[in-house]
């Protein structure tokens, strides 16, 4: 099963034959000034800086400082994560009768990447939310009930995930398909994938997770706007992520679910077939152990102690032959999980990444998805 499943898992993703390979950036201009401004914290508090061993070869002092101010950033923002994931108020949102857009809490230096789209799918009128299907007004009637985030994979187009949306409003759940960063109508121009939300520059891949998350938690506002008052939020493969790194932090989610999990951000990167070309860009300057600690303020495993006591349900659902969210660093989520005793159910799905998304094991994971929120939602 094992080599059937390796074998299809390349096929997929030898699809996608439009990846670049992109120079090794610090990025420190894209955290330096706004997100260090949300810092309120000394590293106190943050990971022990032994904790992952760095080499330090005789490098240029402009490297060597980039170099300590990304490792000091990582543990002084899980500290101040509170103030690094928070999204100020929204003041521009507009509902055009299918798109709800508004302008990012957290802008990046691209205009096209700034306003937010996300579409949404209501439960018709009089079935068990009670929501509209609202109006070319920009006004959606109020509707108390259920709503989903969902928040899809990497590269995902303006159509992913829509089916789970649609399967959503079958069991009577209202859902909001969030266009992540850098993706489909949020893409840059001249560009044919998302490159800018997972690269080679520490500093912009930490920025667009940042604004993923804070994007999510301004969508999550305009839900609550709406009057639902039962949300919960599904992300797929670097949506998990997102959205584990959400529902830490905004506690208005009361269930979520995690298709493909993975524990450290830096580690799925440099093991995983998906991001190859993003690891040459990586390795000419670091070893895995200081991507791991340069990506650690976008990593689960950071922030796993937060929810020890909290029982809010979380499914999360892993691939037995996942070659891009491998086992092993699955094993490592599940297990910190474990230690501090944090509430997950855990389906494994004898089956790939890409894999998950053909049938028949589509169909089996988009089961698991609605039996679970309809039940904890």
């Amino acid at each position: 099963m094992r080599s059937i499943i390796n074998d299809w898992e390349l096929k997929l993703a030898s699809r996608d034959n439009n990846r670049r390979v992109r120079p090794f950036e610090w990025g420190v201009n894209y955290i330096e000034p706004g997100l260090t401004a949300r810092l309120v914290s000394p590293a106190a508090g943050g990971r022990d800086g032994n904790a992952f061993p760095v080499d330090e070869p005789i490098i240029n002092s402009i490297d060597l400082e980039a170099r300590r101010f990304i490792f000091d950033f990582n543990d002084r923002g899980i500290a101040a994560s509170e103030n690094i994931f928070r999204a100020r108020e929204v003041a521009d949102y507009s509902y055009d009768g299918r798109w709800v857009t508004f302008t990012s809490p957290l802008p990046s230096p691209y205009p096209e990447n700034n306003t937010v789209h996300a579409r949404y799918f209501p439960v018709a009128s009089g079935g068990r939310n009670g929501g509209s299907n609202g109006s070319d007004s920009g006004c959606v009637s109020r509707a108390r009930g259920r709503a989903v985030l969902v928040l899809p994979q990497w590269n995902a187009d303006a159509e992913g995930h829509v089916a789970v949306c649609k399967l959503l409003n079958r069991v009577g759940i209202a859902a909001l398909r969030l266009s992540l960063p850098y993706h489909d109508r949020r893409m840059l121009t001249g560009f044919e994938r998302a490159d800018y939300l997972v690269s080679a520059n520490i500093g912009r891949t930490l920025h667009a997770m940042i604004q993923a998350v804070v994007d999510s938690r301004a969508a999550i506002d305009w839900l609550v706007d709406q009057g639902y008052d039962r949300i919960g939020i599904i992300g797929t493969s670097v949506g998990s992520c997102i959205a584990f790194l959400t529902i830490v932090h905004d506690l208005r989610l009361r269930a979520s679910v995690h298709l493909h999990v993975s524990s450290y951000f830096g580690d799925v990167v440099w093991e995983g077939l998906t991001t190859r070309h993003v690891r040459q860009g990586l390795e000419t300057t670091l070893t895995r152990q200081e991507v791991r600690r340069a990506w650690l303020l976008i990593s689960p495993n950071s922030f796993v102690q937060r929810l020890a006591g909290d029982d809010r349900p979380r499914l999360m659902i892993s691939a037995t032959y996942d070659p891009t969210f491998t086992p092993d660093l699955s094993h490592l989520l599940f297990e910190e999980c474990g230690r501090w005793g944090v509430r997950f159910d855990k389906r494994l799905i004898p089956c790939g990444h890409y894999t998950m998304g053909e049938a028949p094991f589509k169909y089996f994971a988009g089961y698991l998805i609605a039996r679970y929120l309809s039940r904890h939602l």
